[in-house]
């Protein structure tokens, strides 16, 4: 039998030595839960009904995002963005995930987009209990934060395909366009990134090891953004990638070999073998790093969808009146009943 240390000891006996507390009992020391109040949630503005144009047959384009009370805010503006430039707004369908029924947020939804196509599911988030490792930032090792992972065990089975997107980032053209991207025998379509330096999103003790060096022989790895993407539904669950993700964070609990919450184990499976698309529909990085958020300017060329990933997030920055300038992209999208920015 394991021995148990001289401080345990002594807090057990402590915890022994306390009075016995019975329901109706007035004396001695009440043992209990102390069950955080929920966080305040912002307050909306209605947006408009968005109508369908000519020539919109009757074809859902299915987005799914997730739904978190710190991200309220962002998920809104995504969602006004991609209505109000979309042709067929009507035959957009929204699938949202959440890990806990929050009446208030989907009274919110309701309220604020009262037209909306839209379902909400829970994502368990016991499937992830024990194989979240720390990351560089406490936003990433949030339970929902790995949802994506597990998209073809939540959206039902008839969806065949999702776009997934972050709650950080506003859409600038018509989501039929990425909607209808050619994925052929791949499973995801994202913007590359092969100009950046990929060994560096893997620890030393990843690329020492010879087995693990080899994981990725036979591809052309490049880095991808899993905020912006294009997923073949049945293609995923026919692959197992679920389990292929997972058996990647069971090693990380083991032996470090990354520091960015849910994307190395996407970037292990999958670099090298998507379909690339155009970098107009990810602009990413307009939070700036993991670390200090600092302000970024836009890339050249073409832009579909602006994408603050990173620390820094535009409501955040225009709230403190220290916003970046890219921020004020994001203003006019922006529901939130107190706002007050300008929509220049």
């Amino acid at each position: 039998m394991a021995s148990i240390s001289s401080p345990l000891l002594g807090l057990l006996s402590l915890l022994f030595l306390l009075p016995a507390v019975a329901g109706g009992s007035s004396g001695g020391i009440r043992l209990g839960i102390v069950r955080k109040p929920p966080p305040e949630l912002p307050v909306f503005r209605e947006a408009q009904a968005f109508r369908n144009g000519e020539g919109c047959g009757s074809d859902r384009i299915h987005v799914t995002m997730t739904l978190d009370a710190n991200y309220l805010r962002g998920t809104m503006a995504a969602v006004l963005s991609i209505l109000q430039h979309s042709t067929c707004p009507e035959n957009v369908m929204f699938h949202f995930l959440w890990s806990q029924f929050d009446s208030r947020i989907h009274s919110n939804i309701h309220s604020t987009f009262p037209y909306l196509n839209f379902r909400v599911y829970r994502f368990d988030d016991t499937r992830v209990r024990g194989k979240i490792s720390k990351s560089i930032r406490q936003a990433l090792d949030q339970p929902l934060n790995y949802a994506r992972i597990y998209l073809a065990d939540i959206i039902p089975i008839d969806v065949k395909r999702v776009i997934y997107l972050d709650s950080d980032l506003v859409m600038v053209d018509d989501i039929a366009k990425l909607w209808y991207v050619e994925l052929g025998d791949k499973v995801l379509a994202a913007p590359e990134y092969c100009h950046a330096n990929f060994t560096k999103y893997f620890t030393d003790d990843f690329w020492s090891d010879s087995v693990m060096a080899r994981t990725f022989q036979g591809r052309n790895p490049c880095y991808f953004n899993t905020g912006v993407m294009v997923m073949d539904i049945d293609k995923w669950r026919q692959g197992g990638y679920t389990q292929k993700m997972e058996a990647w964070m069971l090693v990380q609990k083991q032996k470090r070999i990354y520091h960015l919450g849910s994307l190395p184990p996407f970037l292990l499976v999958l670099a090298g073998n998507i379909k690339t698309i155009d970098h107009r529909w990810n602009q990413h990085g307009l939070g700036g790093d993991n670390i200090q958020g600092k302000c970024r300017s836009l890339h050249p060329g073409p832009i579909s969808l602006l994408h603050w990933s990173g620390k820094g997030k535009p409501w955040l920055r225009l709230d403190s009146r220290k916003p970046c300038t890219v921020d004020h992209l994001w203003a006019p999208y922006d529901l939130y009943r107190s706002s007050k920015h300008s929509f220049e």
